[in-house]
């Protein structure tokens, strides 16, 4: 199934995709309270999925919207949690061209980012004011379905509602200030996450799901032209850890519950950075007016405007340093990454 939060006007409602329609999940289940998005559903309980999987036969006849004329929002408005991993080697070492720690090949490693600026498919997202350098971050991300802790590896799958595309806004000034006092990233990610289109069941991913990972090709495009493309990096079955092992670090000694929300980390070649090593001629920090457009294959397309900076301050105290400027196309390598053997 793919599930999806809509707004018809009166309010975010979740959906069903049926065919051209998105069918009210609310009506399906005859609930008496409206379900908001992917969470509300969740939070009814472990057989949720189970209850609108056994309405399918009927949801043609169920009231809804065509999928058209709808405002799509994120599958979780506000989740309870957004934990952010780093599972891509090719992302972690900069395609090689940095060493990273023994502790990342050991654990699954995450910060927590926030989870009140959540912004869904074709929404418009406010460039951040005390940034210059925006970044967007292609990742694979996950909804929780049930609550739990010390969750094993083995049994984690369990767990997993559904799967979206996850795109990590970065600033990367603010970043860079942070991790040099080692306490980052926090503010650098504080500005925007974006997370859709839809919430995909992982029945409906059965093909591309093999050994705890998700193997689905990755593309990014910006303003229509791709910055990845497919054959070069973006390929979710390349992580150093498994769906599994995220979710057993992300329970011990503490709690995860329905529409928390885990991210893989950037999928290798899916930030600026490694645009521009990988050769892509118009790659550059993001500016006002640009599109982002992230396709997954079976997750769908996210898609997300960047608008003007709103009424920036030029008398803000807490301004990044001032980095050196990019290398030059000339100065980029064209590779295909390996893994370290």
């Amino acid at each position: 199934m793919k599930l999806g939060t809509y707004d018809p006007g009166s309010g975010p409602r979740l959906g069903l995709l049926d065919n051209d329609r998105l069918v009210d999940v609310t009506a399906l289940l005859s609930e008496q309270r409206t379900l908001r998005d992917a969470q509300a559903l969740l939070e009814l309980g472990p057989d949720a999925l189970d209850r609108v999987r056994a309405t399918l036969p009927r949801a043609g006849q169920a009231p809804g919207v065509s999928l058209a004329s709808a405002r799509l929002r994120a599958p979780v408005l506000r989740p309870p949690t957004v934990r952010d991993f780093m599972i891509f080697e090719e992302h972690a070492t900069g395609q090689g061209s940095r060493q990273q720690h023994e502790a990342w090949y050991r654990m699954p490693i995450f910060y927590f980012s926030n989870s009140l600026r959540i912004f869904g498919p074709d929404e418009d997202v406010p460039f951040p004011t005390a940034s210059q350098r925006l970044d967007y971050e292609l990742e694979l991300g996950c909804v929780i379905g049930q609550e739990g802790s010390d969750i094993k590896e083995a049994d984690a799958m369990s767990y997993i509602a559904g799967f979206l595309i996850f795109n990590d806004w970065s600033c990367r000034d603010i970043q860079r200030d942070e991790q040099q006092v080692g306490l980052g990233p926090a503010k650098g990610k504080d500005s925007a996450t974006s997370l859709g289109p839809w919430l995909v069941t992982p029945d409906e991913l059965q093909p591309y799901l093999r050994d705890g990972q998700l193997h689905v090709q990755c593309t990014v495009r910006v303003n229509g032209e791709y910055w990845l493309e497919k054959g070069r990096g973006g390929h979710g079955g390349q992580a150093q850890h498994t769906w599994g092992s995220m979710i057993e670090r992300a329970s011990r000694d503490s709690r995860i519950v329905p529409g928390d929300v885990l991210g893989t980390g950037t999928v290798g070649g899916g930030s600026i950075g490694e645009a521009i090593r990988k050769g892509y001629a118009g790659a550059r920090f993001l500016k006002p007016g640009d599109v982002v457009e992230i396709e997954v294959e079976g997750l769908g397309v996210l898609r997300n405007r960047i608008l003007d900076k709103a009424d920036p301050d030029p008398n803000y105290r807490y301004r990044a340093a001032q980095l050196p400027p990019l290398p030059t196309l000339g100065e980029a390598k064209d590779y295909v990454w390996k893994p370290r053997s």
